[in-house]
């Protein structure tokens, strides 16, 4: 079949902002757009009669709770539906990639054991069954408790950076596979000019998601973001070509709702940060879009998991 492609959308901050001035519609308005695309996603699967979900998207695409999302949407359809990580599969610590400064390389392929995800791939479409892997982040190795798995002729959705990889699903039938790629397909400017790509929005979800639930200092995340963003290019955007279905994981309003978060996170940052220059133009950026507090953000909204 012809993949579904969604192109990117420009969208002027003056348009949000006015929108943002009604902010129970607009925000009404936005999840129900999400939620439709979800939707659409699990009716593509279904019709198509399709065993295993393949999703993936960068860092902050909300990759995670759409996954789960569209699971429970296939339940809703009345077909079974689960949801493996592939964080799952990492492999011990002492057997990781290393990048060039010696240090861990978690967006490499090869952090993850393939043949592993293969195995339990075939044994849940040749036999409906197969047992799961464990891994204690905290240890950074692999538990020895496994966990079962029935799919009972249902669907799982496996999540993860590394879903679309060809090498995760080079021996299973194509028939039996849908790929999709979760983005964030609308960016924003002001008289014009682009000030906020996909990428930045990322960034900002990332920061106050890491610093509201992970104890990430903004200095820690920024420091990290470079080598994110050579590895999605590297690991994870190259392979979009592969997708069935890029899925839109924008919210327009959210911009709004980010932008008190992110402007408050620069007076987090040491004044000789060698990324305060970078903090301070993103926040600048956010600062022209209207403020909208976070508590307006409905409780089920997949942005929960970054701003609630």
């Amino acid at each position: 079949m012809a993949a579904i492609w969604i192109p990117k959308r420009l969208v002027e901050i003056g348009l949000i902002n006015t929108a943002a001035q009604t902010p129970e519609s607009f925000i009404s308005h936005c999840e129900i757009e999400y939620e439709s695309r979800v939707e659409a996603a699990a009716r593509e699967v279904l019709q198509q009669k399709r065993s295993i979900v393949m999703l993936t998207g960068p860092s902050a695409s909300g990759k995670t709770t759409t996954a789960h999302k569209l699971a429970d949407c296939i339940k809703k359809n009345g077909r079974y539906s689960c949801v493996i990580s592939l964080d799952n599969f990492f492999k011990n610590l002492e057997d990781y990639p290393r990048l060039p400064d010696g240090s861990k390389d978690y967006e490499n392929v090869d952090a993850i054991d393939v043949p592993l995800i293969d195995q339990c791939l075939r044994e849940l479409i040749e036999t409906g069954h197969t047992r799961i892997p464990e891994f204690d982040f905290l240890t950074e190795r692999r538990k020895e408790q496994w966990n079962d798995l029935d799919l009972n002729d249902g669907v799982v959705v496996v999540e993860g950076i590394h879903a679309l990889n060809p090498s995760l699903t080079a021996s299973l039938p194509r028939e039996k596979v849908y790929k999709i790629y979760a983005g964030l397909r609308e960016e924003y400017s002001h008289h014009g000019q682009r000030v906020l790509p996909t990428r930045d929005i990322r960034l900002a979800r990332r920061m106050v998601r890491d610093c509201k639930f992970r104890g990430h200092s903004p200095e820690k995340t920024l420091g990290m973001w470079k080598n994110v963003c050579i590895g999605e290019d590297r690991f994870i955007k190259v392979f979009k070509p592969e997708a069935d279905l890029l899925l839109d994981t924008s919210f327009s309003y959210e911009i709004c709702c980010l932008a008190p978060s992110v402007t408050a996170l620069t007076g987090q940052l040491p004044e000789n940060s060698p990324h305060a220059e970078r903090l301070y133009e993103l926040a600048g950026a956010f600062s022209l879009c209207e403020p909208l507090d976070d508590s307006l953000i409905p409780k089920s909204s997949m942005l929960q998991e970054f701003l609630g």
